[in-house]
């Protein structure tokens, strides 16, 4: 049995600091760490209560402290998201606490480093568990709160994997694809019941998480991640856009749109040129594989937002600024182009 397998989840209150019970409420999945955590500190930032559901209890507490320095306000929620029991007592908690939810992102996840055959079944169990299933799970208890009330966001945290896989992360891949199957068919059947529940997914490129370092791995050597590398708050600015905006998906990332269009076009090329080079691109010769990590148990400790990456990632992203502010695109591109057509004229 895992640590938190329960049938309830064990909520940590943490007293408001300013007694304001009348601001947003964002609950978080996998809000400990890298890119979950990032985005509990944008959306405090911006004044809300932010919900924080994972399972270490270290992070958790680091995550909470951020938040409030931010301004925002605090729930912890220790939780497996894999376990629909839990997940549905985090949100009555939320609710019972705070009120009603207004977002809830689907962050979680779970991955290994391994090839297929060397995967145990109960490893692949557990990473779609996570990352597939506690999505579900969350979309299910989110949406049973939204739709009476007709209003809300869920935001799924997908990845530009969910369209191009890659190798030795069969599992991760396979539940984020999976995830997207899951998003496209309730979109549909909240169009069809003319809900007003908005429901959007966030595909990311590579970013500079702690996930490198405390994920499962049969590699024998360190992983890294495959292509340019962002900060994680890069992705956090992006998923709170995606709550505040009718999109109905968001690529980030100009490596996620190349993945994402270059598999529907080419998508046997790319099989070939990631058998080719995406092994060795997910390995750190320089680092042996961790010996201990999170998979089935959060590792001890408060592994932060970022990575070891810092050198190697980007803060900004041209692509997303551009996919984010289409108006201003359009015009720049409308100058561009009267321009050269009035070179082309003079010469």
């Amino acid at each position: 049995m895992y640590p938190l397998a329960r049938r309830t989840a064990r909520c940590l209150p943490v007293e408001s600091r300013t007694g304001v019970m009348n601001k947003p409420i964002v609950v978080i999945t996998g809000a400990s760490a890298g890119i979950g955590r990032a985005t509990a500190l944008a959306f405090a930032r911006r004044g809300w209560r932010v919900a924080l559901l994972a399972r270490g209890i270290e992070g958790l507490e680091g995550a909470r402290a951020e938040v409030e320095a931010a301004g925002g306000q605090a729930l912890m929620i220790a939780a497996d998201v894999a376990d629909h029991a839990q997940v549905e007592a985090a949100a009555a908690e939320v609710e019972r606490k705070w009120g009603a939810i207004d977002v809830w992102v689907n962050n979680a996840m779970a991955t290994l480093f391994c090839d297929f055959l060397r995967t145990t079944p109960e490893d692949f169990k557990r990473a779609t568990e996570v990352t597939y299933l506690g999505a579900v799970w969350g979309t299910h208890v989110a949406l049973k709160r939204m739709k009476p009330r007709n209003r809300g966001v869920i935001v799924q945290v997908g990845s530009a994997l969910a369209y191009r896989s890659i190798p030795l992360q069969a599992p991760y891949c396979g539940a984020k694809s999976a995830l997207r199957g899951f998003t496209d068919s309730l979109r549909c059947e909240l169009i069809h019941d003319g809900s007003d529940v908005h429901l959007t997914m966030v595909h990311l490129s590579a970013f500079n998480t702690p996930q490198f370092d405390i994920a499962r791995n049969c590699m024998g050597a360190g992983a890294k991640p495959v292509g340019t590398i962002f900060q994680p708050e890069v992705a956090a600015e992006a998923i709170v856009w995606a709550a505040q905006h009718r999109r109905r998906e968001l690529w980030v990332g100009l490596p996620a749109a190349e993945a994402i269009l270059g598999t529907r076009t080419i998508p046997g090329l790319l099989d070939r040129k990631l058998a080719r080079e995406a092994y060795e691109g997910q390995m750190d010769v320089s680092r042996r594989a961790p010996e201990r990590d999170n998979l089935h148990a959060p590792l001890p400790g408060d592994h932060g937002t970022r990575g070891r990456f810092d050198a190697a990632s980007k803060s900004w992203s041209g692509q997303h600024w551009l996919n984010t502010h289409r108006g201003v695109a359009a015009t720049i591109l409308a100058v561009g182009l009267a321009g050269l057509t009035l070179l082309r004229r003079r010469s």
